[in-house]
């Protein structure tokens, strides 16, 4: 009662950081767990000890996430780089102690400034493939087969369209060096308009550096 003021200051919020990373190659980890958050802040102390900044939260994504604001449509990262962190959500700034606001007139003062939440957003995350080179064509036009015999990838192979649902990656070993083939579902005729799954298709497709087009001659006009 007869001393000055000792409120120590509040610890900064953590912050919640995306993190592009090879290691994952889905997003699996999203299917379950909806809410992410970094620690708070501790609170600032008597004998003018400051709290300890909350431990930032860092979330790992495969290259191609492409990171949208969920209720405004705004594209806010299109993570691509290996390695590359991205700040997503800012912590809170902590408060300040009672000491801070002591002046010559008032020695102890009983006020002290409480710290302010962090931010806060809703994500929509939406994996697109990358690759160097995508196959495309007309369902069942022979796209895993030819995956299958350039590369070491294992899919599905039937005598009928649509057996490959999902993008199919395999590496394709040229002498010493080697590149990305993607086998990409087949196009049908509005795709782009979402017909069937088409609009995702062509997401991926879009993100390849080199479109293979493949044609099966006996099947019509090229």
């Amino acid at each position: 009662p007869k001393g000055g003021p000792d409120g120590g200051d509040g610890g900064k919020g953590g912050d919640v950081i995306i993190l592009t990373t090879t290691r994952r190659r889905t997003l699996y980890q999203f299917r379950y767990k909806k809410i992410f958050k970094a620690k708070n802040g501790v609170y600032g102390e008597g004998g003018q000890k400051s709290g300890k900044q909350g431990d930032d939260l860092i979330i790992e994504v495969p290259p191609g996430t492409l990171i949208v604001n969920a209720d405004t449509g705004e594209t806010i990262k299109d993570c691509v780089a290996d390695g590359e962190p991205f700040i997503i959500a800012k912590g809170g700034l902590g408060g300040k102690g009672n000491r801070r606001f002591s002046t010559s007139k008032n020695r102890a003062p009983r006020y002290a400034q409480p710290g302010l939440p962090g931010e806060f957003f809703n994500l929509k995350l939406d994996l697109k493939l990358l690759a160097d080179v995508g196959i495309i064509g007309f369902p069942n036009a022979g796209k895993s087969t030819l995956l299958a015999q350039d590369s070491a990838a294992k899919q599905k192979i039937a005598d009928y369209p649509f057996t490959t649902l999902h993008p199919q990656l395999g590496v394709v070993a040229v002498g010493e060096d080697s590149f990305v083939l993607a086998d990409i579902p087949g196009l049908i005729e509005g795709a782009h308009e979402g017909v069937r799954i088409g609009d995702r298709i062509l997401g991926h497709d879009e993100r390849c550096a080199v479109l293979l087009p493949l044609v099966d001659v006996p099947a019509g006009d090229p």
